[in-house]
């Protein structure tokens, strides 16, 4: 969630760092510079030894099988838990390298962000027979497209003179048309699910979830911005503002709702799966955007989470409905909540809450993907770990607003069972079970993107 992307994460942070963060980079401690530095090296080393396996073993395809040293096609099967209507000639479209591009920037490797950005105008197309996952393919492939422009064309000149001519807006604009046809539904709320070529599917389901129609107005938005064409804000800001209006009278939502109807499904909700990033899309849009009507909903909507779902430093989910407690649960998504509490200024809170949540990684060694409080025990389910980057992202933002030297304490425990757990010869595995560390043939694109992004522990800084 994230930003569950780097192109959403990153554009934020392309175009907010200089204002909030550029105190805080003048009282730098010196006693903690060697050891910064030797985290970033070590870092760097775990970008490239993901990255190169992925350009030898899986490009142009999705996502590396480190274990095996092979590829998978994942685009198509991005929240798709019981993978149906998979493609049967879709081959990939480079989704590691769209996602890394940013972070190729961050590692201030501009001749392979050359490279990359040339492969991809060149190569990349998207009049494809795949039905792919509306949410999934904004935040990673839109994203990471319209990032990665704006990073070609800033004023640092990262590429060769006369090599780009806006190729990556092109491939952005094409992507978000196709976008546009899982908006008409009777109340404005996007299809869940598209198929690129041929658009909404015949019988497609109308169940989708609050993160799937009210996380699109960054990317659409920005999009609407660089081309002038409004139709892609337009629709976004629709599908936001008939959610908002669905609340409940104590201003939650709930989980999943049906498009057509504009009837909630599952009442249940909280600050994790399914509903996370419509939180984090509020207030990172109103820092982008300026628009007060963002603020007003994020204000509203923030203070309803504090009064029905935080106990102590958790949070429970809670009926939409009653604002009465139903699951006592962890959650791995949750843990981009305190870095979304520092943007708005609410420290503390998000300190009480890292905190828990690092006490859990400890315990682990990662952070599972659910964890039951009111049993004080894993789910027996969920007892993974796919190299999932939010408790790294609010690490990072807490220290960037505290410059707390403990931060760093937390990232080199991270980045210390990172290695020691998942790395492989062929790159970095999720973990199937945290309590045996078995591991998964599976390198999530945002690994890259994200999770080692966040622990290098800074930011450019764009004139």
């Amino acid at each position: 969630m994230l930003f569950r992307n780097i192109g959403t994460c990153f554009l934020l942070i392309l175009l907010i760092s200089p204002t909030i963060f550029s105190s805080a980079f003048s009282n730098v401690d010196i006693r903690w510079a060697a050891k910064k530095r030797h985290m970033r090296e070590k870092v760097r080393k775990m970008f490239y030894h993901a990255y190169d396996n992925y350009m030898t073993h899986a490009f142009p395809h999705d996502e590396l099988k480190p274990l095996t040293k092979t590829f998978t096609d994942s685009l198509s099967e991005l929240g798709n838990l019981n993978l149906e209507h998979l493609p049967q000639d879709y081959n990939g479209s480079a989704l590691t390298l769209v996602e890394s591009l940013s972070s190729l920037v961050i590692l201030g490797n501009n001749t392979e962000f050359e490279r990359a950005v040339l492969w991809l105008s060149e190569n990349l197309a998207f009049d494809v027979d795949a039905r792919v996952n509306l949410f999934e393919c904004n935040i990673r492939v839109l994203g990471g497209l319209l990032s990665a422009h704006l990073l070609a064309t800033d004023s640092t000149s990262r590429l060769v003179k006369g090599a780009y001519s806006n190729q990556l807006l092109l491939l952005a604009e094409d992507l978000g048309q196709r976008f546009l046809r899982a908006f008409g539904t009777p109340t404005g709320l996007p299809y869940a699910w598209i198929n690129l070529k041929y658009g909404v599917m015949e019988n497609e389901t109308t169940e989708t979830s609050t993160s799937g129609c009210g996380s699109l107005i960054l990317e659409m938005g920005v999009l609407s911005r660089l081309t002038g064409d409004p139709r892609f804000e337009s629709a976004a800001l629709r599908a936001l503002r008939k959610l908002w209006s669905m609340r409940s009278s104590l201003n939650l939502l709930g989980t999943t709702l049906d498009v057509a109807t504009g009837d909630w499904i599952e009442f249940s909700s909280g600050i994790g799966a399914g509903v996370d990033s419509f939180y984090e899309y509020l207030i990172k849009a109103y820092v982008l955007f300026g628009n007060d009507e963002f603020w007003r909903m994020f204000h509203a909507a923030y203070i309803a989470v504090q009064k029905y779902f935080r106990h102590g430093p958790w949070y429970h989910e809670a009926d939409m409905r009653t604002g009465k407690a139903t699951y006592w649960q962890l959650t791995s998504l949750q843990a981009f909540w305190p870095g979304l509490q520092v943007l708005v200024g609410d420290v503390a809170s998000a300190n009480s809450s890292h905190r828990e949540f690092f006490h859990v990684w400890e315990r682990f060694g990662v952070l599972p993907e659910r964890y039951l409080l009111d049993h004080q025990m894993l789910h027996p389910t969920e007892k993974y770990y796919p190299l999932r980057p939010e408790l790294a992202e609010s690490t990072f933002y807490l220290y960037q607003a505290t410059k707390d030297p403990w931060y760093i304490e937390v990232g080199q425990s991270i980045v210390k069972s990172l290695n020691l757990y998942t790395k492989v010869e062929g790159g970095f595995a999720s973990i199937k079970d945290v309590t045996t560390k078995q591991l998964e043939d599976h390198q999530h694109s945002f690994f890259l993107a994200e999770t080692i992004t966040f622990l290098q522990q800074r930011v450019i800084r764009f004139r």
